[in-house]
């Protein structure tokens, strides 16, 4: 069985484009970006915190595979996380005007009872048009910036401020499914009947 260890609804909708035969089972892994990291090698620690953690919980077998991924925004070597507030997320959403920024997104595919794993880690440039008042104020005012990296979501109303995508949509998102599809099939978890991207 392939367990997504993420809560992320964006991210079991990608996964499903893939297989359907997955179960989800969050983890409480440490988030915390490490200090003084690049962003891809800080977005890799996470997802294998996240994987650390998924691999000793009691509802993975040993056979079990486990699926997990973090993604960050970043400005250069300053990364955006989630915002805490509605002035942090007004920041993020500054800095990204008018500017390409790059969106890492790391994931691990492991089975721990076998000694299986894999880690990859996918970039995507993403360019903002400049944006004004009006049009942070109007989105700050929806829920879509809070739970995001960089305080906004490529699939919504952020659409509208983007200009430009080099790499892969799905990535944005938060799985890329284009590499993941390729280790699920090395592996034997994807369905290629199913994939769509």
């Amino acid at each position: 069985m392939l367990i997504l260890a993420s809560a992320s609804p964006r991210r079991q909708e990608l996964l499903s484009r893939i297989t359907e035969d997955f179960l989800v089972c969050p983890t409480d892994a440490d988030e915390s970006l490490p200090a003084g990291v690049d962003p891809e090698s800080s977005v890799r620690t996470i997802a294998l915190r996240k994987a650390f953690a998924a691999a000793v919980s009691p509802s993975v077998g040993p056979e079990d595979w486990v699926l997990t991924a973090d993604t960050v925004v970043a400005v250069g070597d300053r990364i955006l996380g989630k915002p805490a507030d509605r002035q942090e997320a007004q920041t993020m959403l500054d800095m990204l005007s008018g500017r390409t920024h790059t969106v890492i997104t790391a994931w691990v595919l492991a089975c721990p009872g076998i000694g299986e794993f894999r880690l990859g880690a996918e970039r995507t440039q993403v360019t903002f048009r400049t944006l004004d008042r009006q049009d942070t104020a109007f989105y700050l005012a929806t829920d879509e910036p809070y739970d995001k990296a960089g305080a906004y979501g490529i699939q919504g109303r952020a659409a509208a401020f983007i200009t430009g995508i080099s790499g892969d949509y799905t990535n944005v998102v938060g799985l890329p499914v284009p590499a993941l599809y390729s280790a699920m099939k090395e592996a034997g978890l994807a369905d290629s009947t199913k994939v769509e991207v």
